[in-house]
C-alpha cells in the first residue's frame, strides 16, 4: 500500500543542541522530556560531522535524520525508516533556503531568535500535520512574508511579492463582500 511521504519532526537547534524552533508531527515522542532527549541524542550523534556544504543523512532510533549546519544553527528533518531520503532532503533544503531568504542571509542564532515568528510560519508553510505542503524556498518565503507583512504599509515600501499578496488579499476581500 502506497502512502504519502510524511515528516516526523523538523528541528532547528543551536550549536549547543538547545532548541531554537522545533515542530513535531507524530506522537512518537509523547512528552516534552522525550522530545528534548531525542533532540539531545540526535545533536550528540551528528555534531562531529561536517554537514556545512551538503546535507548529511543518518539512521537514528528507526528514523532517518537529514541534517545541515550553518553558522551556529543546526537544521534537522526526521522521517520514518521507510521514507525516501531524497524527499526528506528536499524538505530540509526548502526549510534551509527559505530561512536564509527570510533572514536575508544572516543565518545565525541571534537573527533566528529575533525572527522566530517568521521561522515558525515557515515551518507551517512547509509541513502540516506531517504532510509536505511546499519545498520551494521562494514560495515559502513569499507566503511567510505576505503573512507577516504589515498590510497597512504603503505600497512603495513593499517588495513586489508583498505588493502582489496585498493586492490579491484586497481583491479577495472585495469579491467576498
Amino acid at each position: 500500500m502506497e502512502s504519502c511521504p510524511s515528516i516526523r519532526n523538523i528541528l532547528l537547534l543551536d550549536s549547543e543542541g538547545k532548541r531554537v524552533a522545533v515542530k513535531y508531527y507524530t506522537d512518537d515522542w509523547p512528552t516534552n522530556s522525550a522530545k528534548e532527549a531525542f533532540e539531545k541524542s540526535v545533536f550528540t550523534k551528528t555534531q562531529k560531522t561536517n554537514a556545512r556544504t551538503e546535507a548529511e543523512i543518518a539512521m537514528f532510533e528507526n528514523n532517518i535524520v537529514v541534517y545541515k549546519f550553518v553558522q551556529d544553527l543546526h537544521f534537522f528533518v526526521t522521517g520514518g525508516e521507510d521514507e525516501n531520503e531524497l524527499i526528506l532532503s528536499t524538505v530540509l533544503q526548502g526549510f534551509f533556503d527559505s530561512v536564509g531568504l527570510l533572514l536575508r542571509g544572516n543565518v545565525d542564532k541571534k537573527e533566528a531568535l529575533e525572527n522566530l515568528d517568521l521561522i515558525l510560519l515557515c515551518l507551517d508553510e512547509i509541513v502540516d500535520g506531517g504532510i509536505i505542503l511546499e519545498t520551494d524556498a521562494n514560495v515559502i518565503a513569499g507566503k511567510v512574508a505576505s503573512h507577516s507583512m504589515d498590510a497597512g504599509a504603503p505600497l512603495s515600501e513593499q517588495t513586489i511579492s508583498q505588493a502582489l499578496a496585498t493586492a490579491r488579499e484586497h481583491l479577495t476581500r472585495s469579491l467576498l463582500k
